[in-house]
């Protein structure tokens, strides 16, 4: 794994100055250390700590020690970082306390079989639950869950932006929502340890992002568009291309994220994405013209007329409004 951009680092350094003071000389576990957002974690945070002489220390949770230290030797070697081999769901607790715990592991998506109908939605409760215990027992102060704009479940048409106070949900009767059941559940045991024992749950609903570390093969719109763009183009739009989204760029992602840590309300949640919504063609097209390339963009289907279109589009005024935050770096620069 490359390291990231200093460019990128130091845009965190700055825009996310208000968190690092709380974090001087403070011990973290972090779960999901090894995925996007937790890079985008642990480097920023090792590059404050380099910068500001924080002396924090983090306690990354992976599956897999040997590869990681394979694929970021720079994380891996670092004297602030210890790497702990384990799951999320049955890892054994490492002594000493941690005043900041981070749980942004999540379990892949995978169809259900006949032995394990429930296995996606349980192992992501579980580990959520095993991640909670850990907590409650090591004198933990404030603990953020990275959950997903999934728990509001479908945007309806006519609502542009989705705000915290929604209150949608998936369907249970919709079988392919465990993603989104698992989240909310999840969301749920965070704020019930907390009041059990009175530590802050910082509750942080992920939406879309856009930034290295973002995997080009896997099913992110944005992620195929820039691999065809690396290819030489055409940038193929599977669909009609009409849906909305919205990206974050990575840097600005980790600046909310510190931000909710340590500013944030406990059990209160944050969206965290980007409020500028645009079409997936429209999306298509800004990749396909980046750098002024202007490489072709081929559409699947043809949209059905006067259908309304698909919307997954955060609304963010409370995380501007309250913690200050914005997307500093527009979709088409990131």
């Amino acid at each position: 794994m490359k390291r990231l951009a200093v460019q990128d680092l130091n845009h965190i350094l700055e825009y996310g100055r208000d968190a690092w003071p709380a974090l001087s000389g403070a011990r973290i576990f972090m779960t999901g250390g090894t995925g996007f957002v937790g890079k985008w974690l642990v480097e920023s945070l090792l590059w404050a700590n380099d910068e500001l002489n924080l002396h924090a220390s983090v306690v990354l949770l992976t599956r897999n020690p040997e590869r990681f230290r394979s694929e970021s030797p720079h994380l891996a070697s670092h004297p602030a970082v210890s790497l702990l081999a384990g799951d999320a769901r049955t890892f054994e607790f490492p002594d000493g306390d941690f005043p900041f715990l981070i749980h942004a592991a999540t379990e892949r998506s995978f169809e259900p079989n006949s032995e394990q109908p429930m296995a996606a939605f349980d192992r992501d409760l579980e580990g959520t639950r095993r991640v909670l215990d850990f907590a409650r027992s090591r004198q933990t102060r404030r603990f953020l869950f990275t959950s997903s704009g999934a728990v509001y479940g479908k945007q309806p048409s006519s609502m542009t932006h989705m705000a915290e106070d929604y209150a949608g949900a998936p369907s249970p009767v919709d079988t392919g929502a465990a993603y989104g059941q698992a989240k909310r559940a999840s969301e749920f045991a965070c704020c019930m340890y907390a009041r059990q024992y009175g530590f802050a749950a910082l509750i942080a609903r992920l939406f879309a992002f856009v930034g290295p570390h973002l995997p080009l093969e896997a099913n992110f719109a944005v992620g195929n568009f820039i691999r065809d763009a690396l290819q030489g183009g055409p940038v193929r739009v599977k669909g009609d291309g009409t849906p909305y989204r919205s990206y974050l760029y990575a840097a600005d992602l980790a600046v909310w994220l510190w931000t909710i840590l340590v500013r944030g309300d406990s059990a209160r949640p944050y969206n965290v994405g980007s409020g500028e919504a645009l079409s997936i063609m429209d999306l298509a097209h800004v990749v396909a013209d980046a750098n002024g390339r202007r490489l072709g963009v081929e559409i699947a289907k043809a949209a059905v007329p006067g259908a309304p279109p698909e919307r997954y589009v955060p609304g963010v005024e409370r995380a501007q409004s309250e913690l200050g935050l914005r997307a500093d770096i527009p979709v088409a620069e990131g």
